[in-house]
């Protein structure tokens, strides 16, 4: 039985939920967050809700098309990141090394998420932890691009199997 439009969205929705669970469970593995990091969970936690959203009957295929642009957000966000970890163009200043002066500043005044200690500080353009050569903003441009492509085509696949309003002819 092919899935309906509206479950490839929740099945979507229920990837970012995994994708923004795992940052947390490697958070509360001791792998602090950069501040590009937590920028790509917020596109995430949207794309969450328009799930929920999806529930509750508001207009479907206006909801799959905000998927799709929420997960193409944080699959470009961690494009982004991922070329700052591999230094192939640079990152904010705010959170890389690059030409700052770092001797006299504290983890909270280089990213304001950060704690208090210097151990918590971690830069964007440093990879914590990878697999297969893929770092965690990798995978997540990877998988999140993927999720993109379902949500499209929970769109595509609901915009041509909707009735379509009969047209009248002219008298």
């Amino acid at each position: 039985m092919p899935l309906s439009s509206k479950q490839l969205g929740l099945i979507a929705a229920g990837g970012s939920a995994v994708l923004l669970l795992a940052a947390f469970l490697f958070q509360a593995a001791g792998y602090a967050p950069c501040a590009m990091c937590i920028w790509q969970r917020y596109p995430h936690a949207i794309a969450i809700a328009i799930g929920a959203l999806l529930m509750v009957g508001l207009p479907i295929l206006l909801l799959l098309m905000a998927g799709a642009v929420a997960a193409s957000v944080t699959a470009g966000i961690g494009m982004f990141h991922t070329g700052v970890e591999r230094g192939w163009w640079e990152g904010p200043t705010s959170c890389t090394g690059s030409g700052l002066d770092m001797s006299n500043l504290s983890a909270a005044d280089l990213l304001p998420s950060a704690s208090s200690t210097a151990s918590a500080l971690v830069m964007c353009d440093e990879v914590a932890w990878e697999f297969l050569s893929l770092s965690m903003a990798s995978w997540n441009a990877v998988l999140s691009l993927m999720l993109a492509v379902v949500w499209a085509y929970a769109a595509y696949k609901h915009s041509f199997t909707q009735p379509k309003i009969a047209q009248q002819e002219p008298l």
